[in-house]
């Protein structure tokens, strides 16, 4: 069985028509249907069936292109890894965030490591905290960036970047928004717009109303970052976020202000699979932002 044989079987097969297929291919239509006739003699199982001038698959067909796929990525995914070898400084890295580290870390990261590594592309995926570590144990993401870092997981290494303050965000006209300092339980008898159910910020939050002594009276949702704020600036309630997310993104008619007590911090860091050999261009970004970060007193 040929590699050639697979690659024509699946583009066939997702065409349903071998003319078609051949032109995908730049071959022509005989050397096309010669390859798949040589491939069912070889299986010994019809892999198509003609239906007028197209083709369709067989069952057998059917279960012999889901193996098809799968074997071929991880062909291609072994010749990647190859070539990223042979130039460890030129690849493409699959890299996760969430929300929360979308307006400024994630940027900062990216735009610091292209300058030493300008070769290097990314394909970055937003997605909410649980997605995005699944995603890395099961390969749809080779690295992802949370806050907070998740507990300890045999499928995943976690590398700590920083710690940061949670703030409140208070709209403009607020009776605490002048102070340098509040403590949390101010805020009991306000509403709270936050995150929903589900989101680790949401837990976050809650947790750190309960532990001030309240449970938070939240009037209002949103999936996003900017969502949030907006609400903030539109008068609707308060808000508990992580500083970063604050840094170049606070809207107008909204007033960030630390929290004094309790204090309220989140870990920051990256995580990575247990269950392969991270690629070379995967592990110069990893000891890149775990060195970028350890310059930066800012962030210790």
């Amino acid at each position: 069985m040929e590699l050639r044989q697979l690659r024509y079987f699946v583009a066939v097969a997702e065409r349903e028509h071998i003319s078609e297929a051949a032109e995908y291919l730049h071959v022509a239509q005989s050397a096309v249907s010669r390859q798949i006739a040589n491939l069912e003699e070889e299986l010994g199982a019809p892999l198509f069936e003609r239906v007028g001038r197209n083709v369709k698959l067989t069952p057998i067909g059917k279960t012999f292109l889901e193996h098809s796929i799968t074997a071929l990525k991880a062909i291609d995914f072994a010749a990647k890894q190859v070539e990223e070898y042979l130039d460890p400084a030129k690849g493409t890295i699959k890299v996760g965030f969430p929300t929360s580290l979308a307006s400024y870390v994630l940027p900062t990261i990216i735009s610091e490591f292209k300058k030493e590594y300008p070769d290097v592309s990314f394909h970055l995926r937003q997605g909410s905290y649980k997605y995005l570590i699944e995603a890395v144990k099961n390969r749809e993401l080779n690295l992802a960036l949370l806050g907070p870092l998740p507990p300890k997981d045999e499928a995943i290494n976690t590398t700590v970047l920083f710690s940061e303050n949670i703030h409140a965000l208070l709209p403009a006209n607020h009776l605490l928004a002048k102070r340098d300092s509040i403590n949390l339980i101010e805020l009991r008898h306000d509403h709270f717009v936050m995150f929903p159910d589900g989101y680790i910020l949401h837990k976050v939050a809650v947790d750190a109303c309960k532990s001030a002594g309240f449970v938070p009276k939240i009037t209002s949702e949103g999936e996003d970052m900017d969502a949030l704020k907006g609400l903030v600036a539109a008068g609707i309630g308060v808000s508990l976020l992580p500083e970063s997310s604050l840094y170049d993104s606070t809207p107008r008619m909204t007033v960030r202000v630390p929290i004094a007590n309790p204090l309220i911090r989140r870990n920051v860091g990256i995580i990575a699979p247990t269950t392969r050999v991270l690629a070379p261009s995967e592990k110069i970004f990893l000891d890149f932002v775990s060195q970028f970060y350890s310059r930066l007193s800012g962030f210790q």
